[in-house]
């Protein structure tokens, strides 16, 4: 929690937040929350209105199976699920143990990696041939 959350959550630190404030000012706070729960409510009235039509779209597509006698592995098996192509390590170092490590050159440099180019080597130099 922020330490403005904290603040508007707490009347004694709110209040003591407000001592400068004149009221007109703020009742312009109080108009702007007031309005700012409202846009809230809504949005989270919409959430729950799409979830409930999610749920009951689910539900006829349930029960047009059940009448149809068709099971989910029926369909399963008819489904094609894509996998992530592995990447091909493209570069390997030995380090002080003599362990190897790969890499294929994405994300993040590993540690054995790092500590190999802090060495003085490069990544051409741990190319895979």
């Amino acid at each position: 929690m922020t330490d403005f959350v904290k603040m508007l959550t707490r009347k004694n630190s709110l209040r003591k937040q407000c001592q400068e404030l004149t009221a007109v000012e703020i009742e312009k706070v109080v108009t702007d929350l007031t309005l700012i729960l409202e846009e809230k409510r809504e949005s989270e009235q919409a959430m729950v209105a799409a979830e409930q039509e999610r749920l009951d779209k689910i539900d006829a597509i349930r029960k047009s199976m059940q009448e149809a006698g068709i099971e989910l592995d029926d369909l399963m098996g008819m489904v094609e699920t894509t996998t992530k192509k592995k990447v091909e390590p493209k570069y390997q170092v030995t380090d002080e143990e003599g362990e190897e490590h790969f890499w294929s050159g994405r994300g993040r440099t590993p540690i054995a990696f790092q500590k190999h180019f802090e060495k003085g080597f490069s990544k051409e130099d741990c190319l895979i041939k």
